[in-house]
């Protein structure tokens, strides 16, 4: 079995310590229309390039880029930023939850009855043949839910990814709005013909309730503590929390249904965010070593063993990915 990344596929078993959900470059849907904004590529590919090494340097060898494509996705610069570093990334096909991604476009084309069929041969083409005219095919796909349902603007893409997710295998990722909705997200997808095993259930951690876990995991899916560092804003948990479930899990004997990232943000798309100073202390450990740096050494003195962190950051992406 191979990954397929914006470089060509790479056999599972050499995707190494993987990141499951990062973002090289996200932008929220509208910062194209700021003039004050503009992208500057070479700037930004130096920025992205910096981090890549940094983490090959530190032993990572794979990152899921998440950004769905009303966010920004650039499967070309994704390549540029892979090739240079020699880091592997998978690019997404999807979109955002209702709230924060959803633009007129796809709305009013569902008001005149498009909708599960046109996302479905969207999704597929960027599967099978590759984004746009860039060659690339996209290795995951990307969906997410507000945080009191999932709405039937939303359900559409889920519909859509279970369709392709069962004809290609290609594995599927959520956004899960402040530890909601796991539950429901893992029943659609299944129920729509998805295969558990290469499903990640996304942002499990805005969660603290190891009961709201067991009941997402029941339908064999995978979850993912994959806002480590996020802290106290966005309905994240301090990380602490964090840690007291997944050493509850692990205790249970789910690592092998784990993995854990940060869903970082590389290289913001538009104007620099004018961040209160407030906030700064809940976002000083969202960054894509805080991981590395932190929380595995913390794992570790807590009697968490080597094999069960490599089952979560290796083993479990090899699997879901793969």
């Amino acid at each position: 079995m191979s990954a397929q990344t914006v470089t060509g596929p790479v056999p599972a078993d050499q995707l190494g310590l993987t990141l499951p959900h990062e973002h090289v470059i996200f932008g929220y849907p509208g910062y194209q229309g700021d003039t004050l904004g503009a992208f500057d590529h070479d700037a930004a590919l130096v920025e992205c390039v910096a981090v890549a090494e940094t983490l090959r340097s530190r032993g990572v060898q794979t990152v899921v880029d998440a950004t769905p494509n009303d966010c920004g996705r650039d499967p070309a610069f994704l390549r540029e930023v892979s090739e240079r570093s020699g880091l592997n990334i998978l690019c997404a096909s999807g979109f955002y939850y209702e709230g924060e991604g959803a633009t007129t476009y796809f709305k009013f084309r569902f008001s005149l009855g498009a909708g599960v069929e046109e996302v479905y041969e969207m999704m597929l083409r960027e599967v099978t043949e590759g984004i746009g005219k860039t060659g690339i095919r996209a290795g995951v796909l990307k969906v997410a839910s507000s945080r009191d349902e999932i709405t039937p603007y939303e359900r559409v893409f889920f519909q859509a990814a279970a369709r392709v997710q069962r004809e290609t295998g290609v594995p599927i990722i959520t956004h899960t709005q402040e530890g909601r909705q796991g539950p429901q997200q893992a029943e659609l997808l299944v129920g729509e013909g998805a295969d558990p095993g290469r499903i990640m259930i996304g942002h499990m951690d805005g969660n603290t309730d190891p009961e709201y876990h067991k009941e997402t995991l029941r339908y064999g899916v995978n979850i993912a503590f994959d806002r480590i560092g996020l802290q106290g804003i966005v309905g994240m948990p301090l990380d602490r929390d964090r840690l007291r479930v997944i050493e509850a899990l692990l205790a249970e004997g789910y690592a092998n249904r784990i993995l854990l990232s940060h869903d970082s943000i590389w290289h913001w798309l538009g104007r620099p965010l004018p961040l209160p100073e407030a906030m700064l202390p809940a976002v000083r450990d969202w960054h894509p070593t805080h991981l590395l740096d932190d929380i595995l050494p913390e794992l570790g003195r807590r009697g968490i063993t080597s094999e069960q962190i490599e089952q979560m950051t290796v083993q479990n992406p090899a699997r879901v990915f793969g």
